[in-house]
C-alpha cells in the first residue's frame, strides 16, 4: 500500500529525473549551437575513459599546452569538445536562454494577472 509520503517521494524523484534530463538536453543543445564538436566514444579505451570523467559537467582540461572544455555524456557515449571561443559562445547562449526563460515567466505572470479583470467590469474597465 502506498502512503501519501511515498507518493510524494516518488513524485519528487520523477520530477528530479525529468528536470535533470531536460537540463542535460538543453546544455547539449547549447554546446552544439556554440560550435562544440560532438565526438562519439567508439573504441573500448575511449568508452572506459569517458566513464572516468565527471558526467554531464563542463570541465576545463589542458592538452599539449592548449585549453579545452569538455562535457561527457556517458549514457550516449559522447564527448562534447570545445575551445575558449566555443565556451564563451556557450556561456553567451546560456545567458540568452536564461534571460528568455525569465522574460517568458514575467510575461506569463502578466498574462495570469490579466485573466481576472472581469471583476472590474462596469467601472473604468468597461461594461459588465
Amino acid at each position: 500500500m502506498r502512503t501519501p509520503a511515498l507518493n510524494l517521494i516518488l513524485a519528487l524523484a520523477f520530477l528530479a529525473l525529468t528536470l535533470g534530463c531536460a537540463t542535460r538536453k538543453t546544455t547539449e543543445n547549447l554546446l552544439a549551437s556554440a560550435g562544440f564538436k560532438i565526438v562519439p566514444a567508439t573504441t573500448p579505451p575511449q568508452q572506459s575513459h569517458l566513464k572516468t570523467l565527471p558526467a554531464y559537467k563542463i570541465s576545463k582540461v589542458e592538452r599539449d599546452g592548449k585549453n579545452y572544455f569538455i562535457f561527457p555524456d556517458p549514457a550516449r557515449q559522447l564527448l562534447f569538445i570545445g575551445e575558449e571561443p566555443q565556451y564563451r559562445e556557450y556561456k553567451n547562449l546560456r545567458w540568452q536562454s536564461q534571460s528568455r526563460v525569465a522574460q517568458d515567466q514575467r510575461e506569463g505572470q502578466i498574462l495570469h494577472y490579466g485573466q481576472d479583470w472581469q471583476v472590474w467590469a462596469g467601472g473604468v474597465m468597461g461594461p459588465q
